[in-house]
Formats: C-alpha cells, sequence, structure tokens
C-alpha cells in the first residue's frame, strides 16, 4: 500500500509507482482531464498516460467519460474520454485506516455534550489555524484576488488538498474563480458535521478578502469540493455567503465601504457554473 492508503499495482517497478502516482495526482487535482493534457501536464507520452489510467480504471481509482464538445474539439471521429477521480481514490487515508470513524465518534460525542454550539466552536477553532497558517503567502500574492486565490491553492495543495484555483465563466459578466479541492483531511467528519465545511469557507472569505460561497463539498457527496470566489469588487458581486465584515454592513443597508446598498440584479441571483454541473 502507499502511504496515504491508495494501492500500490501488484508488481510494479518503483518507477512505474511513481508516475502512476504522478498521473493520478493529477487526474486528482485538474479532473476531468484528458490524457492528452496529463501527458502534457508531466511530459510523458499519451501512450504512457493512456496505460496507467487505463489500469486505474479497472481497479475503481479513476473514472473515464466522452469530453464535452467544444471548439478546440473538431473533427471525425470518437471525441476523447476525459478522467475523473472516484472517491476511492480522493479519499483521506484516514477513511481507511479507522480515524475517520473515531474522528466523527469524537464529534457525535461533542455534540451531545455541548450541543450544535460546541460544534461549531471546534469548527471555528479549526478555521481560524488555517487562516493563521496561510495568512502570510495569501497576503504576499499582492491585493487582486485572483493571485491570493491562486496562492491559497497552492498552500492548500502543499497541505494534501490536491488545490486549484481556475477562472470560469459564469454567464453573468461577473469575472470569478473556482478553487476546487480534490481531497479533504475530515471528508467523512463533515459528511455528518457541515460546520466544518461552513467555517472553512468563512476563512476563505477573509483569508481572500471578498465574500466566497460552497457550491459543492465532497462530505455532501461531491466530486470536488469547489468554492465560487467573485474576483469582482464587493460592490458589483455580492454573493450569498459572506465574511463577518460584509454580514455587518448588510444588516445596516449599507456596504463594507458605507456606502447605501444596492439590491443585486438578476445577475447576482444566478448560479455560476461548476465542474459538478447545473446546479438546480
Amino acid at each position: 500500500m502507499k502511504p496515504d492508503g491508495v494501492p500500490r499495482p501488484a508488481g510494479g517497478t518503483s518507477s512505474e509507482v511513481t508516475t502512476r502516482e504522478r498521473v493520478l495526482a493529477v487526474v486528482v487535482e485538474h479532473g476531468p482531464v484528458t490524457s492528452g493534457a496529463v501527458a502534457r501536464v508531466l511530459g510523458l507520452t499519451a501512450a504512457a498516460v493512456r496505460r496507467h489510467l487505463d489500469a486505474m480504471a479497472a481497479e475503481g481509482l479513476v473514472t473515464g467519460r466522452d469530453a464535452r464538445p467544444g471548439p478546440e474539439r473538431r473533427g471525425p471521429g470518437r471525441p476523447p474520454k476525459e478522467f475523473v477521480a472516484t472517491r476511492r481514490a480522493s479519499a483521506p487515508a484516514g477513511d481507511r485506516d479507522g480515524h475517520a470513524d473515531l474522528a466523527v465518534d469524537l464529534l457525535h460525542h461533542l455534540a451531545a455534550t455541548a450541543g450544535r454550539a460546541g460544534v461549531r466552536a471546534y469548527a471555528e477553532h479549526r478555521a481560524h489555524e488555517l487562516r493563521e497558517r496561510y495568512a502570510p503567502e495569501v497576503r504576499a500574492a499582492g491585493p487582486e484576488v485572483t493571485d491570493r486565490a491562486r496562492a491559497l491553492a497552492g498552500a492548500l495543495g502543499r497541505d494534501g488538498f490536491a488545490a486549484s484555483a481556475r477562472p470560469v465563466d459564469t454567464g453573468t459578466g461577473v469575472a470569478a474563480v473556482q478553487l476546487c479541492q480534490g481531497r479533504c483531511p475530515v471528508q467523512h467528519a463533515a459528511a455528518a458535521f457541515p460546520e466544518l465545511c461552513e467555517a472553512e469557507t468563512e476563512a476563505f472569505s477573509e483569508l481572500l478578502g471578498v465574500g466566497t460561497r460552497r457550491l459543492a463539498t465532497l462530505g455532501a457527496g461531491g466530486r470536488v469540493c469547489t468554492t465560487h470566489v467573485p474576483t469582482a469588487p464587493p460592490d458589483h458581486d455580492r454573493p450569498t455567503q459572506h465574511h463577518p465584515a460584509q454580514q455587518r454592513s448588510a444588516q445596516h443597508g449599507t456596504t463594507t465601504s458605507g456606502a447605501p446598498r444596492r439590491a443585486p440584479g438578476p445577475a447576482a441571483r444566478r448560479t455560476p457554473s461548476s465542474p459538478e454541473g447545473p446546479r438546480g
């Protein structure tokens, strides 16, 4: 077994295992992704990548589907396959070694003895530690929200979250980035206690300086944790979930700068697109 619990291929050489792990890491972080795109990221041949993807698909670590048609996919023939990691590949090691069950049991005990307020207090404590750990790197990225989101994704990625920050077209004319996390160390616990995800989202808002909104989470059954990050100034993009300063100003009918609050137009009420597909 690998240290993180993903099975090694039987009889594989050390170099094959290393390449396989690199291929899987790209799929977890960037999926859905084609074998050609993985090959470009890793500097490998498409044939070598397809061999690893086929083997991992047989083991249930990735799954493939026909790529959606687009302007870059023209010409005859069957469309290429896009690969995504399965929940087995995305799950943290704790979900397989019993630690996840212990964490959930402890949170249930906390809820029974201190109520959901106790769970929220723990979630906020954990989010505070996250803010303290990532704040220097995010601040160093400068004032632009896109740059800060990329810095946050890089920090999360080094901590094993398989994170990425991607510009998206929301269809509203409002610039935005989607912060995606392909792994979550508390995925099992977050399924029972969404307070963990809510506190983390608020921490992202404070780190990035804009109101963010969670579109999907691994704990709720999503393929990735997806956070919508508007890159326009707050006066032009008002997501449903705000950081505390925005919430306080909203109660008084003003913006954080003291200007009168404007009613959101139709564009602000539309749900942005995400890798999870359209939201109902």
